[in-house]
Protein backbone atom coordinates (compact mmCIF):
# COMPACT_ATOMS: atom_id res chain seq x y z
CA UNK A 1 0.00 0.00 0.00
CA UNK A 2 1.46 3.39 -0.91
CA UNK A 3 1.69 5.76 1.98
CA UNK A 4 -0.04 9.46 1.12
CA UNK A 5 1.14 12.77 2.39
CA UNK A 6 -1.67 15.95 2.92
CA UNK A 7 -0.39 18.46 0.51
CA UNK A 8 -2.44 22.00 0.30
CA UNK A 9 -3.15 23.15 -3.45
CA UNK A 10 -4.65 26.41 -4.21
CA UNK A 11 -5.48 26.74 -0.20
CA UNK A 12 -7.59 23.09 -0.75
CA UNK A 13 -5.99 20.47 1.17
CA UNK A 14 -5.20 17.48 -0.88
CA UNK A 15 -3.70 13.86 -0.43
CA UNK A 16 -0.85 12.61 -2.84
CA UNK A 17 0.77 9.33 -2.75
CA UNK A 18 4.29 9.80 -0.73
CA UNK A 19 6.94 10.50 -3.87
CA UNK A 20 4.64 12.28 -6.22
CA UNK A 21 6.23 15.00 -8.61
CA UNK A 22 4.74 18.60 -9.28
CA UNK A 23 4.54 16.88 -12.96
CA UNK A 24 2.59 14.36 -11.69
CA UNK A 25 0.27 16.38 -9.80
CA UNK A 26 -0.44 18.55 -12.37
CA UNK A 27 -1.29 15.57 -15.18
CA UNK A 28 -3.84 14.35 -11.99
CA UNK A 29 -5.32 17.72 -12.63
CA UNK A 30 -5.50 17.98 -16.09
CA UNK A 31 -3.05 21.02 -16.40
CA UNK A 32 -0.90 21.30 -19.50
CA UNK A 33 2.76 22.45 -17.61
CA UNK A 34 3.22 24.76 -20.45
CA UNK A 35 -0.05 26.40 -19.65
CA UNK A 36 0.72 27.39 -15.71
CA UNK A 37 3.36 28.72 -13.33
CA UNK A 38 3.97 26.90 -10.15
CA UNK A 39 4.71 28.02 -6.65
CA UNK A 40 5.74 25.78 -4.31
CA UNK A 41 6.35 26.92 -0.74
CA UNK A 42 6.08 30.31 -1.79
CA UNK A 43 8.84 29.56 -4.24
CA UNK A 44 8.76 29.63 -8.48
CA UNK A 45 9.82 25.78 -9.77
CA UNK A 46 10.63 26.17 -12.77
CA UNK A 47 9.23 24.07 -16.13
CA UNK A 48 12.53 21.84 -16.13
CA UNK A 49 12.49 20.89 -12.96
CA UNK A 50 8.86 20.29 -12.21
CA UNK A 51 9.14 16.13 -12.85
CA UNK A 52 12.18 16.17 -10.46
CA UNK A 53 10.57 18.30 -7.56
CA UNK A 54 8.89 15.50 -4.95
CA UNK A 55 5.86 17.21 -2.90
CA UNK A 56 6.93 16.39 0.62
CA UNK A 57 3.63 16.46 3.40
CA UNK A 58 2.91 20.37 4.61
CA UNK A 59 3.83 21.68 0.90
CA UNK A 60 1.47 24.49 0.08
CA UNK A 61 1.24 24.67 -4.09
CA UNK A 62 -0.43 27.77 -5.65
CA UNK A 63 -1.18 26.93 -9.66
CA UNK A 64 -1.94 29.83 -12.04
CA UNK A 65 -2.84 29.44 -15.56
CA UNK A 66 -1.48 31.61 -18.08
CA UNK A 67 -3.78 33.10 -20.17
CA UNK A 68 -2.96 35.36 -23.18
CA UNK A 69 -4.52 37.92 -24.82
CA UNK A 70 -5.00 41.63 -25.34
Amino acid sequence: MVESIEITVNGAPRNVPRGTSVAALLDELQMIPKHVAVELNLELVPRAALAERRLSPGDRLEVVTLVGGG
